[in-house]
């Protein structure tokens, strides 16, 4: 098994708070220019899926893609539900993995291979994830994270504290396997014990991850160029940085 990976998934048939609406079955389109973009660097991606067909897995598997096949809990929405399937899949590959990127997979494409940018080598304890043109304190960002605030005494002073920063964005998050082991069981502990009866219209899954990543990252945390695109930037011609995000 390769030493670096990059994860994505592709949860269908269930509706999506994100896009208002459920994305269809077996519907590679969805995640082919994420997996070209892995295969034409050479690198190597697993998609988490629950719905490609085993004729769709055996026409674009090779040796850069991989298809892992689970079963969706709806308990929690699509977007949180995958830190549970890599938590669970690094548990049952505690050796085998050096390093490790989960990206969106819909509307990311690798640029430059990660794992060979001096920025990454040189920081081996760094969390490297994208950002957002805005500030934690924004007006999505603040209704996102009522069901929060709500729940954790702390919450609001921390929403204080990092009110200016930039909004980290939780499309793009990768480093070593000891960070990103920490990261997901802190993701996975905070979704399970406040993020199981959220009934709002937001997925809770950006606000857990600025929560997490301000208040035990903070000091070794890399985002933006050069690790991400400008979000929503649609800048198809930068071939600067490591990840393109929309």
């Amino acid at each position: 098994m390769p030493n670096q990976l990059i994860f994505a998934c592709l949860f269908t048939g269930v509706y999506d708070v994100n896009r208002s609406g459920i994305l269809p079955n077996d519907d590679f389109s969805l995640v082919e220019k994420w997996a070209n973009s892995i295969s034409d660097l050479k690198l190597h991606g697993i998609i988490f899926h629950n719905s490609f067909s085993k004729e769709t897995v055996a026409k674009y598997s090779n040796e850069f893609i991989t298809f892992k096949e689970v079963t969706y809990n709806p308990i929690y929405n699509l977007s949180v539900y995958r830190y549970f399937v890599y938590l669970d899949y690094l548990m049952k590959h505690p050796s085998s993995i050096e390093s490790l990127f989960i990206t969106d997979s819909t509307d990311v494409e690798v640029v430059i291979n990660p794992f060979e940018q001096p920025l990454f080598k040189s920081n081996p304890t760094a969390l490297f994830c994208g950002d957002e043109p805005t500030t934690l304190n924004n007006e999505w960002m603040v209704n996102h994270s009522t069901h929060f605030r709500n729940q954790i005494p702390e919450f609001t002073a921390y929403e204080k504290k990092f009110a200016n920063e930039t909004l980290l964005n939780c499309g793009i998050i990768g480093g070593n396997i000891a960070t990103m082991t920490s990261l997901l069981n802190e993701l996975v502990n905070f979704h399970s014990q406040f993020n199981q009866n959220n009934k709002t219209a937001y997925t809770g899954d950006m606000g857990a991850f600025n929560y997490i990543a301000r208040n035990q990252f903070n000091n070794h945390l890399f985002h933006g160029a050069p690790v991400n695109t400008l979000f929503k930037g649609y800048e198809s011609d930068n071939n600067s940085c490591w990840f393109r995000h929309k």
